[in-house]
């Protein structure tokens, strides 16, 4: 399985969901009203029509859609529970398109001056769906009116404009106007709401990696604290221990407690790495001079922040040294984060490949492990901050996440595959800003 995590789009807190999102869900009671509303006022219609005006009217056949579109009001709370809002609604709308069809049908077809009232569907759609409802409905609405000028019950008072049966240049014309209305409803109002959704979701998102920032801002500041409070009483302690070894040296019964005195020093030098990860230099690359580096230089720098019996797993593969123009410390420091996950993610003795290569005006860096890989679960949430799979103690689950921001702040890319029981290969893809030629 393969995930690109900078092309992955954190979801927005519920409160910062895109209208586009919540339209539907926010319109749907409000249109639940507009249809009672219509309801009643097409019932009223066609009881003054018929009992007032003496127009007769198939009441009984007329019942039947204004039935159906009273059922579906009442049965919506069930019916939402089989469909999502959006999917509902483009229903009801569709609905009420065929039950409109029905009723003016039976109350004299395109003649009927009601027939405007298919462009109340549409221009729903338009405000609160999507584009392809709206182009559904609308294309379902022509359809509708066109039929009425074959299938209808002929209501005389409605055509006094014309003298003759069939069509007449007065209805088709009608007609042509309701179809040019449609069209212009649904492209340019659908175009114009796709247009403010868009602009709204990338201000979502703009506001979602803010915060993202904002939070690994927090967590540096925070780092810079803890540093500046613990940084003393650590340093000492790693001095003390360090002189209690040499003490313990000479002494007969001295071996555990220079064993214990090694672990309080590999103990402090934890915690003083704890500190440097918290510190976010690895996903910071603002504040730094890019400059020319080989790719064979940046390699070798990732090896030497290694321990060194974990640099001796590393295999350096660089095909091209080409001198990219790169902020070097933040590009060790993510390089650096990805071949420590490698080597966590085997057994001891497993050799981790680092690959770097200049092709297609970009820098590709890889990191390949022959670990126990990674579930597809485990592989989408791999960016997430503070999400880890290591034990308690082990890890802050930040290096990932301070390699993605990295990847983007310079429009890079990262990329992960794995399957469970073949490892995992990390692929960091950076733009190549500027080539000095070979090394």
């Amino acid at each position: 399985m393969r995930v690109c995590v900078t092309e992955q789009r954190d979801p927005p807190a519920p409160e910062l969901r895109p209208t586009g999102e919540l339209a539907p869900s926010l319109a749907l009671p409000w249109i639940a009203k507009l249809r009672d509303g219509m309801l009643l006022g097409q019932f009223v219609l066609i009881l003054l029509t018929h009992f007032l005006f003496h127009i007769a009217l198939p009441l009984g056949w007329m019942a039947i859609p204004l039935a159906v579109m009273t059922a579906s009001n009442l049965s919506l709370h069930r019916f939402m529970k089989f469909f999502t809002a959006r999917y509902a609604l483009g229903l009801l709308l569709a609905l009420d398109s065929v039950c409109l069809t029905a009723l003016l049908a039976l109350s004299g077809g395109a003649a009927n001056p009601f027939s405007l009232l298919f462009l109340v569907e549409i221009t729903l759609s338009a405000v609160v769906l999507s584009k392809a409802w709206t182009w559904t409905l609308g294309g379902l609405s022509i359809l509708g009116f066109a039929s009425l000028f074959w299938a209808h019950v002929r209501i005389p008072v409605f055509e006094g404009h014309h003298d003759s049966e069939g069509f007449s240049i007065h209805l088709v014309g009608m007609w042509i106007a309701f179809v040019v209305g449609a069209l212009l409803i649904t492209v340019f109002i659908g175009k114009v709401s796709e247009a403010l959704r868009r602009q709204e979701q990338e201000a979502l998102q703009f506001q979602q990696r803010l915060a993202n920032h904002e939070r690994l801002a927090s967590i540096a500041t925070l780092a810079a604290g803890a540093a500046h409070e613990l940084g003393t009483p650590l340093a000492t302690i790693a001095v003390v221990s360090r002189e209690l070894e040499l003490y313990t040296n000479g002494l007969d019964s001295g071996a555990s407690v220079a064993d214990d005195a090694r672990l309080i020093r590999s103990e402090v030098e934890r915690c003083s790495e704890i500190l440097r990860q918290m510190s976010g230099r690895g996903g910071e690359p603002a504040g730094e001079f890019p400059m020319a580096i080989s790719l064979k230089e940046i390699c070798a720098q990732v090896k030497d922040g290694l321990a060194s019996g974990k640099a001796d797993l590393i295999d350096v593969r660089v095909e091209e040294d080409a001198k990219p123009v790169l902020p070097a410390n933040a590009t060790r420091q993510a390089l650096l984060a990805l071949v420590k996950n490698a080597l966590e993610s085997g057994t001891n003795g497993n050799h981790v490949t680092l690959a770097a290569q200049s092709s297609g005006g970009k820098i590709s860096f890889t990191v390949h492990d022959a670990g126990s890989g990674m579930t597809p679960e485990t592989l989408r949430r791999i960016s997430e901050p503070f999400f880890t799979t290591k034990g308690t103690g082990r890890g802050l689950g930040l290096g990932t996440f301070l390699v993605r921001l990295f990847a983007e702040r310079l429009n890079g890319s990262l990329t992960f595959e794995s399957e469970v029981g073949s490892g995992t290969t990390a692929f960091l893809e950076l733009p190549l800003l500027h080539h000095d030629g070979k090394g």
